[in-house]
């Protein structure tokens, strides 16, 4: 198989850090793999595979040097900025922000639901919002078998999906210190309230949810509402999706479709108190879903509830996945 060059842009931040996990487990074919952050985590020491190596600050000159694929997770206005720059290198950015999951050039991928969009780059693939990926992952199979009329989305999000700033809150507010990151103290609370709020009264988190689904599922006329709250909880986020269908369905039939969807491990035994947990799935690469029954005030309605480590399938792993399938493309 032929050996690619990697470089990793952020990897001093949470999701930076757990790329180098995921690169580990997975195995990618890497020959030369280079370490990009800001000017104040340049020179820092990191330790992959058992070679050391530098962070080097990220400069418009970093990618002269063939680089294949780059992994970008270091905010919106360094993409925006830097990923133009290392596509026309000729390397394929893979960004882990907002800058440009709804730009229409721009193919938005979660490899479980539409790996073939990535044909469609011109250079950049965006990776969804973390919050997005587990549901879609979800809804795709449903959708093939019963067709989506209509998604109501109810989400329960962990604070490291706020970065570091979003964990140190809940840490310190559990011993009383006041929050530096939430508008509300987190410890003990739920905060209605994910990035900042639009004039129709959402917020961005809600509206990122809505068009991107729309987006990674190819429907522009799907029916979609959400409400996002932060928890306290420090990893994996939770969502309570309801969906209806254009088409009937048998709930022993719908839950075999999910148990043999890509990505997906059904655990559904409430007389057992089986059902998805945020602390069973952190550190895991699948998305859970249980709780699943007939939405009785509906037609052809049903009830997920879906969880998943945030960091991982919500953001390095689905990236490194990606990087997988363009690996595949370059053979």
């Amino acid at each position: 198989m032929k050996k690619i060059n990697l470089a990793i842009v952020g990897v001093t931040g949470m999701v930076g850090r757990t790329f180098l996990e995921v690169l580990e487990e997975r195995d990618l074919p890497i020959d030369n793999l280079y370490f990009f952050a800001s000017a104040r985590s340049a020179g820092k020491k990191i330790t992959f595979k058992g070679k050391e190596y530098t962070v080097e600050e990220l400069t418009k000159n970093s990618f002269d040097r063939g680089i294949d694929i780059a992994l970008f997770s270091a905010g919106g206005s360094t993409s925006l900025k830097y990923a133009p720059i290392a596509a026309s290198k000729g390397c394929i950015v893979v960004d882990n922000s907002s800058a440009w999951r709804m730009d229409p050039e721009v193919p938005l991928v979660v490899p479980e639901v539409n790996p073939e969009d990535i044909k469609l780059n011109k250079g950049i693939i965006a990776n969804p919002n973390c919050s997005t990926i587990q549901a879609v992952v979800a809804l795709k199979p449903l959708d093939e078998y019963y067709n989506i009329k209509r998604i109501i989305y109810s989400t329960y999000q962990a604070v490291s999906g706020a970065g570091m700033d979003g964990w140190h809150d809940l840490e310190e507010g559990l011993k009383g210190n006041p929050p530096k990151k939430f508008p509300h103290p987190i410890a003990n609370n739920c905060i209605p309230h994910i990035d900042v709020f639009t004039e129709n009264g959402y917020t961005k988190e809600e509206i990122k949810m809505i068009e991107e689904t729309k987006k990674i599922l190819h429907n522009n006329n799907l029916k979609i509402t959400a409400t996002t709250v932060r928890v306290p909880v420090f990893n994996g986020h939770s969502e309570s999706i309801n969906v209806e269908f254009e088409k009937s369905f048998d709930l022993e039939e719908l839950k075999e479709v999910l148990k043999k969807a890509p990505g997906i491990v059904v655990e559904d035994d409430p007389q057992s108190n089986v059902y998805p947990l945020a602390c069973n799935a952190t550190g895991r690469n699948e998305v859970f879903v249980g709780r699943i029954r007939r939405d009785e005030s509906v037609e052809n309605g049903v009830n997920l509830w879906v969880v998943a480590d945030n960091i991982r399938k919500g953001a390095a792993t689905n990236t490194i996945q990606i990087a997988e399938l363009l690996i595949k493309e370059m053979q």
